[in-house]
């Protein structure tokens, strides 16, 4: 048996939730997984990290629930594993594979509603950052990828931390519209942030699981794990 952990950000001015939503997650994912022993742990929740490492073989695998290869992945994350010789897989939103994973769960959506693709409008709804350009090149490199792979009548994207906002995104789709929360877990910008600019743009559409909790990608997640 092989042994993983999902590692998140989680809320620092309030660990338990995030932590306890990371369990299940991680829960979720060793449920699909035919060898790989699943754990997880948050950066958020002190020693968490530490503590569960600790507990498993120097052969574990970190698995970053991240959407960019940013300072967290590559910084934070390794002081926080120390010396243990573990190895760290690719962050989720860079995963090469993602964008088709993606298309796919897009189209599943589409179907369900009857929908063509080239009638709806597709918005993602991603983080960026005031500080860094990289939480955007991703987003964009990502939607230029689900571009190739797709016919949407429109791809708009829009953050939360820079402009353009996701209401700017949003504004003027129609009522046939998809939104995708770019994000890796359900916290506080997905439950709040997300649904106010689209409240503030009239956007009418489906909002869609975030990029994790998408049939596809859990089973993904799941294999990349039990391939370790």
């Amino acid at each position: 048996m092989s042994h993983a952990v999902i590692v998140a950000h989680g809320q620092p001015s309030d660990p338990a939730p995030a932590e306890a939503a990371l369990a299940a997650f991680a829960r979720e994912i060793g449920a699909l997984c035919q060898r790989a022993s699943v754990r997880s742990a948050t950066l958020a929740a002190p020693n968490a990290l530490e503590q569960c490492l600790d507990n498993l073989p120097d052969t574990t695998a970190i698995y970053p629930l991240f959407m960019a290869r940013g300072w967290f992945v590559t910084s934070a994350l390794p002081k926080r594993i120390g010396n243990r010789p573990v190895t760290i897989l690719e962050p989720l939103g860079t995963d090469p594979n993602l964008p088709a994973l993606v298309a796919a769960a897009l189209h599943q959506a589409l179907a369900d509603r009857q929908w063509r693709a080239s009638k709806t409008d597709l918005v993602i709804a991603a983080h960026g950052s005031g500080r860094s350009a990289n939480p955007a090149v991703v987003a964009n490199g990502f939607a230029n990828a689900l571009g190739r792979l797709t016919s949407f009548n429109s791809i708009r994207t829009g953050f939360v931390e820079q402009p353009p906002s996701i209401a700017d995104a949003a504004t003027n789709c129609g009522e046939q519209a998809l939104c995708l929360p770019f994000f890796a877990c359900t916290g506080g910008h997905v439950l709040e942030d997300v649904p106010q600019e689209l409240t503030r743009a009239s956007f009418s559409g489906h909002v869609m699981p975030v990029i994790s909790e998408l049939p596809q990608v859990e089973r993904h997640i799941a294999a990349t794990l039990d391939a370790i």
